[in-house]
This record gives C-alpha cells, structure tokens and sequence, in this order.
C-alpha cells in the first residue's frame, strides 16, 4: 500500500492498524534545536482519545505517545536534532471478536469493499488501515508541526453543526470548545445537543457534523500559485481525514449565490500602513497564497457508518445478506474529529512556513 505520507518539507508518515499492536508516525524535516517532550504531545492527544464521554466510542485507550528518536538532550533540555523523529503509540484495548460477522461481508459506507477490490486483501478488525485510529498519529505529528509554527499562529476548530442543527455563525465561540463533550463551538447549545445525540446513540444511530477551523496569525505570502495553492493543498489535507466528504474555504458554496461586488473583499489602507480588508470571503487565501488574514474552512464529516440498524450488503460469495455492526463506534465521529482537523491544518502550514523560508530566505 502506498501513499502513506502527506507533505514537502515536513513530511508526516503513519503506520499501524486498528487492532495491530500499535500505530506509528515518522516526522521528516522538522527544524533542529526546537524544545520538544512527550508532555508537548499529549494534551493534544487526550482530546481525541476514545472513552472520553457518553458520545464517543467507548474504546478504552490511554494513547501514551513515546517519541522513539530525532530528539536529544545536550544538557539544556531535550531538542529536535532535525533528524526523523518517530513516535509509537501502543493499543491497549482491542477487541477484535467483535468484527467476526463482518469478516467476509463487506459494512456499508465503510473501505471494506473498495480495499478487497484494490489489494485482495484486508483487515477486518475495527478496519484495519481505514480505521479513524490512525488520526491519533496526524495529531501527534500536529502537535510536533505547532512547535515549528510557534505560538503566534492560532489554530481553533469547533463543532458548528450537529444533524440539522446550527451554531449562528456570530455565535460562534471556539474557546467554548475544549470545555464541553460535544467540541461544540458555543455553551449554549450544549444541553439540547446532548439531548439530541443521546437520542441518535440511544438508538443505535449515527449522525453527521461540521466543523469550523479558524487560523490566525499567519503572514501573507505562504503558499503558491497554481498547482501548490495553500488552499488547495489545506482541503486535500483535511479530505484525507477519516469520513470527511465536503471542504469550504472562507464563504465556500455561499460565494456561489453572491455577486462580484458582494463577494470581492475590498481593502483600504490603514492609519498603521498596513492594508485593511472590509470582509474575508475568501477565506485569507487569494491566488493559492496567504493573505494575512484568518484563513477559514468549513469540514462536513458523514454519519458513522457503524450502525446497529440492519443494513442491505454483499460478502464475498456473491450472497445478498442483511448487517448489523457491533462494537464500539462514536454517534458523531467528527466529535473527536475536531483535534484531527487542527492537525492537519499546522502540519499544511508548517509545510508551507519551511517551503516559503526556503523560497524566501
């Protein structure tokens, strides 16, 4: 199987399967003499660990990061040598009995089928390679690409929509995030979404959501035009994840219903001498390059596709068979989703901060 890793410069490489014995990352390019512990990667990790709530998967995994090499301590600390820097995470609770039914009947809205086609093979247990476990090394390696990008840039993601219900999006409150299960991106939506989404759990159900990622402090000029657009190579990066199926940057499908002066962002000059801008339709990207301000996307993740509902499917000989899937699965799977999003997006950006250095010395 290729095209496991994503990147340039600071190039990530996960491996590892659901119900192997643990998952993996190798980091390539990372600067040298940058501060860098497993304390700096956790916190980032406890956010999208399973069992954290009612409204996730109840996987028990503590998703201890151990950083393996590419870090040395000289005596003031342990720094990144600019070498590979590989980290493991080992996997505490599997329960691989759990997938027996489906291990010749292909799961509905799952890889299942497309990864016998493609390599006649595959790891049925909780979906092997496909299986969400392996965003918890995008996180690690996210966490390694904010220590590159440094604290003036921001990176914030929220649950914006739960099923038909939305957050107004002046309502919008990405430091309520962190602070409710839901990753909601407003306090005052939390109780009647946990209404909502005991109901969908409760039956057995799932449910799709979105998240909105907003990214602050980042200069203009980072990024290229034509076929290396940092819009471009950000909405790839955030397809790539697990059950995501649409990406907006800045207004998105809504700058279809515009008309050119409504949607151009107009700019004055302000009383510091730098350019102002009257609105940020465009998302902070104009031409494939940063514009200076916030770069904004929306993120669609589908309904998990692990239900308890009978559904109508095939196995392997050809039979037409009905499928309830059992084990552990999240309601929202873009609950924990939210971290991942954060993620990718420094990993883009510390990608395109190392490239427009080396363009731009």
């Amino acid at each position: 199987m290729s095209h496991n890793t994503f990147g340039h410069l600071f190039r990530v490489t996960t491996w590892g399967e659901s119900h192997g014995p643990a998952i993996g990352c190798v980091i390539d390019g990372c600067p040298p003499r940058l501060p860098l512990t497993e304390a700096d990667l956790q916190p980032w990790l406890d956010r999208r660990k399973p069992g954290g709530s009612r409204f996730v998967t109840q996987r028990n995994e503590s998703d201890t990061a151990r950083i393996l090499s590419g870090v040395f301590d000289d005596g003031d600390g342990p720094v990144t040598t600019g070498t590979p820097i590989a980290i493991e995470i080992q996997n505490e609770d599997t329960r691989s009995k759990d997938y027996g039914e489906i291990a010749r009947a292909y799961r509905p809205g799952h890889a299942d089928l497309t990864y016998q086609t493609k390599y006649g093979v595959r790891d049925h247990r909780g979906g092997g390679r496909s299986s969400a476990r392996e965003t918890a090394m995008r996180v690690a390696a996210g966490a390694v690409a904010r220590k590159v990008l440094g604290e003036a840039i921001s990176i914030r993601a929220g649950v914006v929509q739960l099923g038909p219900h939305r957050i107004a999006p002046e309502a919008v409150d990405f430091a309520a995030v962190y602070d409710n299960p839901l990753f909601a991106a407003s306090v005052e939506v939390v109780p009647a979404w946990e209404a909502y989404l005991d109901g969908v759990r409760k039956a057995g159900s799932s449910i799709g959501a979105v998240v909105a990622l907003e990214i602050t402090g980042v200069p203009a000029g980072w990024g290229s035009p034509l076929y290396a657009k940092l819009d471009a190579e950000m909405a790839a990066a955030l397809m790539s994840i697990n059950a995501v199926k649409g990406i907006e940057i800045g207004a998105g499908f809504a700058s279809a219903a515009l008309s050119g002066e409504d949607n151009a962002d107009e700019m004055r000059m302000g009383p510091d001498g730098q350019i102002v801008f009257g609105s940020n339709h465009a998302g902070g990207i104009l031409g494939g390059i940063s514009t200076g301000q916030p770069i904004t996307a929306n993120v669609a993740f589908k309904p998990t596709s692990s239900i308890l509902t009978p559904r109508q499917t095939v196995n392997r000989d050809g039979l037409d068979v009905d499928l309830r899937t059992k084990g552990r699965h999240d309601p929202c799977v873009a609950l924990r989703g939210v971290p991942v999003v954060e993620a990718m997006a420094a990993c883009v950006l510390a990608d395109a901060m190392l490239r427009h250095r080396a363009q731009n010395p």
